[in-house]
């Protein structure tokens, strides 16, 4: 009787757990998540941090999975040669040499791209299916609410005072610049591994290109990350993001969603990078650019020297970033429930 009793209690257990995810997804949505996340693979590579690459076909990438896109012909290179345009300074830090960890397990063939597989507990990890790969939105204390510097005056952003918005959970360090049209920018990071406590926590130093309205801005960003809760573990990581509305209910990191075209068979978006500096001992650096493309008006994202790695198609995500960015942000940021307490 006893066995009896414990058989069906542990058949009630399973099911339960069978048909919810952190109490918010049906296990049915979680592997038809999966299955439209993970393309078929040209060929597969077992990276030795764990992640598996998938050599998918430049055409069935995720971003072909919107309807704007049903008939998109990709650009396989950006249209312009910015070391023509001289955009490299002597003052730049040398950049020492930076690789993806999957890099030493394989390659991928021609007409391929690398995406990191996505798995079952990738997914278990999130809040819900629908809010995998996303940013938390970015809620605002009180728009009205202007921080300071030590010396009492309000910060300045071209040489004008602004009043900035606290944002609940996020604390950040930011160059920024706005006011004008921004066709690109770039920005030389060095490349650290710091210490994200909590899995729902994460850091990033980064690059932003924004327009828009301050309560529903459209962004397009690239740097590093550290992430556990999207990514399973506590590595530094290479991403791309976007959003049309303030991260509300639009945008996603990597190939999680459609939205970013990837041309290069070199890198792996959430891909981890190496190695990383140490205090006292060799600093690495990595370049970051996003650039408008003026005849497409796709924003193109080249990192290292120069490498074009894939764009954000114009015609699919953007209003206000269609003509330009009215924004630039370089730094980085951190997301905690602890901040600020």
């Amino acid at each position: 009787m006893a066995n009896f009793i414990f058989r069906v209690l542990l058949t009630l257990v399973l099911s339960y757990l069978c048909n919810r995810v952190n109490g918010n997804a049906n296990f049915e949505d979680v592997e038809e998540k999966l299955k439209q996340l993970n393309k078929p693979a040209v060929k597969t590579i077992q990276s030795e941090d764990g992640d598996i690459i998938d050599c998918v076909d430049i055409y069935k990438q995720p971003a072909f999975d919107h309807p704007a896109l049903k008939n998109h012909v990709i650009q396989m290179k950006p249209s312009f040669d910015l070391k023509d345009e001289k955009l490299s300074s002597k003052n730049e830090p040398a950049e020492l040499a930076v690789f993806q960890t999957w890099q030493r397990s394989g390659s991928c063939p021609e007409g391929t791209v690398p995406i990191r597989r996505i798995r079952r507990e990738d997914l278990l990890r999130a809040k819900s299916v629908q809010q995998f790969g996303r940013k938390p939105h970015e809620a605002v204390l009180n728009s009205s609410t202007t921080i300071e510097h030590r010396d009492g005056q309000l910060p300045s952003i071209n040489t004008t005072a602004v009043a900035l918005p606290i944002i609940v959970n996020r604390s950040a360090a930011t160059l920024v610049t706005l006011g004008y049209n921004y066709i690109g920018a770039k920005g030389i990071f060095n490349i650290w591994n710091p210490n994200v406590e909590a899995q729902d926590e994460y850091t990033t130093a980064q690059i932003w290109l924004k327009a828009g309205p301050g309560d529903n801005f459209e962004s397009i960003e690239s740097g590093w990350t550290v992430n556990p809760q999207l990514y399973g573990d506590k590595r530094t990581r290479l991403f791309v993001h976007w959003t049309k509305d303030s991260y509300k209910t639009t945008g996603c990191f990597d190939m999680t969603c459609s939205g970013f075209v990837q041309t290069s068979s070199q890198h792996v978006l959430g891909g981890s990078i190496g190695p990383v500096s140490t205090e006292f001992g060799k600093q690495y650096y990595v370049r970051f650019g996003i650039y408008m493309d003026p005849n497409t008006a796709n924003w193109w994202l080249k990192i290292g020297k120069d490498i074009p790695v894939g764009y954000w198609p114009a015609s699919t995500l953007m209003f206000y970033l269609n003509h330009s960015s009215t924004l630039v942000e370089w730094g980085g940021q951190v997301y905690s429930s602890n901040v600020k307490k």
